[in-house]
Order: structure tokens, then sequence, then C-alpha cells
């Protein structure tokens, strides 16, 4: 059978804002599927010549090499904080962060906490895979109870090291936030929601309403000791129990 190649209707491209380099996550990591969902987010809204993403440290650090926009690269933790003085020297600027669990909630919380707060407009995704992913596997703020990491082999021990912390819920407690909200990735269902979500978190953004807050629950297969289908039910089996999924405040 001949197929005519000129009828051929392309359904499914690469995004407009993202570049061709390759990423550098590891195979089955859910960063590649949260860059892809933002750079569609930025196509759909024709945003890209106003966009600027702040990077973090951490297995994003070279991010800004994947988005057809501006980007900057802030020192561990200060994402947020950059941001804000990006946002407040040129309010047009559509920008946002791009932070791990390590990076947000743990050397970056005072500056995370301070940015909600203040109800900075700017888009904060936050990634929690519970474990710092780049520098070896060591525990994390979010690791689960009982979880092992390098420098917890034996499972965290909530008496030693507290335990995970519910960043979502923090943000959602002050006043000023207008959205906040925590998704997953282990399935094409909650993919489409976390897909609605950042779309939601740049769209109020761009209508002047306030700070939002996108939290996604990713899967670390490689730090895990998983597959990537392992990992994927282990969040759906274990991880949503300690991290409940949908939006937390929504003022829009």
């Amino acid at each position: 059978m001949s197929v005519n190649v000129q009828n051929m209707i392309k359904v499914f491209e690469r995004p407009r804002s993202l570049t061709d380099a390759q990423f550098s996550y590891c195979p089955g990591c859910h960063h590649g599927l949260v860059a892809r969902i933002i750079a569609h987010t930025i196509d759909e809204l024709g945003i890209q010549d106003r966009v600027i993403v702040v990077g973090s440290v951490g297995c994003s650090v070279t991010m800004y090499e994947w988005f057809r926009c501006d980007g900057i690269q802030a020192a561990h933790g200060r994402a947020s904080a950059v941001a804000t003085g990006i946002k407040r020297v040129n309010p047009d600027l559509i920008v946002f962060t791009y932070q791990g669990d390590g990076d947000m909630a743990a050397i970056g919380t005072a500056e995370s906490i301070h940015a909600a707060n203040r109800g900075e407009n700017i888009t904060v995704v936050f990634i929690n895979n519970q474990v710092y992913g780049m520098t070896g596997g060591q525990m994390a703020p979010t690791t689960l109870i009982g979880q092992r990491a390098t420098s917890c082999p034996d499972g965290r021990n909530a008496q030693l090291a507290g335990y995970p912390i519910r960043f979502a819920e923090i943000i959602a407690q002050l006043d000023a936030p207008v959205y906040v909200s925590r998704q997953a990735l282990y399935d094409h269902k909650r993919i489409m929601a976390a897909s609605r979500a950042i779309r939601k978190a740049f769209q109020y953004q761009i209508e002047g309403k306030g700070y939002s807050l996108v939290e996604m629950l990713a899967n670390c297969p490689t730090n895990w000791r998983m597959s990537p289908v392992e990992a994927n039910g282990h969040l759906l089996n274990e991880v949503v129990k300690a991290f409940p999924l949908g939006d937390l405040v929504d003022r829009g």
C-alpha cells in the first residue's frame, strides 16, 4: 500500500519553545516531561518573547539551554528572589522559576516563603521527587518516612530527621498566593491535569493576579533504584498518600 506523504497531517511535534538540545536527564525521569508541558504552555499562550526562566541548582541546572527564551541561573535556593527582582524591574515580562525540593524547600526555604507571602506576580514550578537527584540521592526535606537514601541507608527516621515537608500546604496557608496546586505525572490523566495547572499558573500571571505555585510529584528512577515503570507505581501507591493531589488554593 502506498502512502501519500503530502496528505499526512502532523499531530505531534516538538514545542516551538524548546530548543533542539538533548535533555541531560536520566531515562524515565519526569523532568523532561515537565519541561515539555511548560514549553507547550508558552506556545499556546503566545508569550515566548516575554518569558524569562530562572533556573535553580539541581538536575535542571542547564535548563536555559532547552527553552527558546531568555534565562538566568540563580544561586542555590535563590530562584524566587531572582525572579522577584526581574519581575519588579520589568512587570511586563512573564517570569517563572523551576526548582527542586532541595533548592526550594531546603536551602531556599526563606526566599520561597517570603516571595509567596508578598504575593509576587511570578509562577513557580516545584519538582518534588523526594530526593537530591543531582548530587547522588541524599535525603531531601520531602523524603518519605522509611525511604532509603544515601544519607539515610536505613530509611528516614522521623525522630532524627523530622517528617516530610508538605511545601504546598505551607504556601497555601498564606493570604497572598492566588494559586497553589499539587499534581503528579504517573499516567496520562495526571499529566493532563498537570498541564492544566501549569497553564492556569501562567495565565494568572499574565492577568496580573499574583503568585502561583505548582508542585509536581515526580519520579527519580536512578536514585530510587527502580525502573521507570516501578517508579511510576511507587508514585501512585506510596508518594501520593503523603502528598495529596489537587488544587489547595484558587483565588483567581
